[in-house]
């Protein structure tokens, strides 16, 4: 990147114009200047860690298909994701680690890079199993440790409901091997909650979905997320799983960085209406809403992150918390500290939007690769 980055740079806490100088892939400099007001917004790219498909293609498929859809997530200003696979048979999730494992040393540099997988189940709930097959869930007390340590490496998240047998234990498992341990798909009360993050649970698989609530009388999994400071939660900003109304108040009630932009995109993200399917369900996809064949079951999205940050910014957060929850929060969540904001000694993983927000063009590792 020879030329320096022109625009309204967004910060930490703040829009800044001025210009972005990058030396090898690295910010070297940032150079405040009121001159660059009217250019372009400049944020950090964004990082998806919790995202099933995109453009057509399948993170529980083939090579090819990881390919594709690193390269269709990169051309929304996703620079980092993590594929995500749903509940599955054992042998199924085995597979698919292995798979993800082999094919990222040879990830496509024009495409966002994935830091490992996420396994969204298998032990989660019955009773709050949303869109996945009942046929798969497990419990995790009967789960072998040798089979838990053929996932790692490259496991970062999973998904575990703390209130059904052996879940607590899981939890602490998954924390001691430093794997995420995400809350979700769970009927936990609230007590049940506070016990699953107190054994080492870090965040909340897509807050208010699959889970039990903010009942005024039962409280659950959903209350005790947001009334914890240390927790993270996922929000999914697509209009259909949690109303816009209450996006501000869950940016309230968490720390600002604690608060986690995700897609839970499908494979059928960004071709329109039709018919897929996930975890072996059909799924419908009709006017962006996607269900389960015959039911008013969400199955996840058809959006990318960047829709989410203008959905929030529509909503009334401020453009640089709205980056920050998709950028900067989930890489912290993993631990990830080389990227994700703009500021000097961060890689420049960058993208260029216009006064609408939409994506202009995105660079990674200071390299512009998809200019509109």
């Amino acid at each position: 990147m020879a030329h320096p980055v022109r625009g309204r740079l967004v910060l930490d806490d703040s829009v800044v114009a001025g210009r972005v100088h990058v030396e090898d892939g690295q910010i070297v400099a940032i150079e405040p200047d009121d001159a660059e007001r009217n250019g372009p917004f400049i944020a950090p790219g964004f990082v998806d860690l919790h995202v099933h498909g995109w453009g057509g293609y399948d993170a529980m498929g083939s090579r090819a298909e990881l390919d594709g859809m690193a390269r269709a997530l990169l051309r929304h200003g996703v620079t980092s994701f993590l594929p995500t696979a749903v509940t599955a048979g054992l042998g199924a999730l085995q597979a698919f680690a292995e798979r993800v494992r082999a094919w990222m040393p040879g990830a496509p540099g024009d495409g966002a890079e994935p830091l490992g997988f996420n396994i969204e189940g298998p032990f989660i709930s019955p009773h709050r199993k949303g869109a996945h097959d009942p046929a798969f869930i497990a419990v995790p007390a009967r789960a072998t440790p040798e089979w838990l340590l053929r996932l790692l490496p490259g496991l970062r998240v999973m998904t575990v409901a703390p209130e059904i047998d052996g879940g607590l234990e899981l939890v602490r498992w998954l924390a001691a091997n430093g794997i995420v341990a995400s809350l979700g798909h769970s009927a936990a009360t609230l007590d049940e909650a506070r016990a699953g993050y107190a054994a080492g649970a870090r965040s909340t698989t897509h807050l208010f979905n699959a889970m039990s609530g903010i009942d005024h009388r039962a409280p659950g999994l959903a209350a005790a997320a947001l009334l914890d400071d240390a927790v993270y939660v996922e929000l999914i900003a697509d209009g259909h799983h949690v109303h816009p109304s209450l996006w501000p108040m869950v940016a309230r009630m968490k720390p600002a960085d604690r608060l986690v932009l995700v897609s839970d995109a499908l494979p059928l993200a960004g071709k329109g209406d039709g018919r897929t399917a996930i975890g072996g369900l059909n799924v419908d996809v009709l006017g962006g809403r996607a269900t389960l064949v015959g039911t008013d079951t969400l199955a996840g999205t058809v959006i990318a992150l960047d829709s989410a940050v203008r959905n929030l910014v529509g909503a009334g957060l401020a453009l640089p918390a709205a980056v920050a929850a998709a950028s900067r929060d989930p890489l912290r969540l993993l631990g990830v500290v080389d990227r994700g904001r703009i500021a000097v000694g961060q890689r420049a993983d960058l993208v260029e939007l216009d006064d609408q927000l939409e994506v202009l063009r995105v660079a990674r590792d200071g390299e512009w690769i998809s200019p509109r």
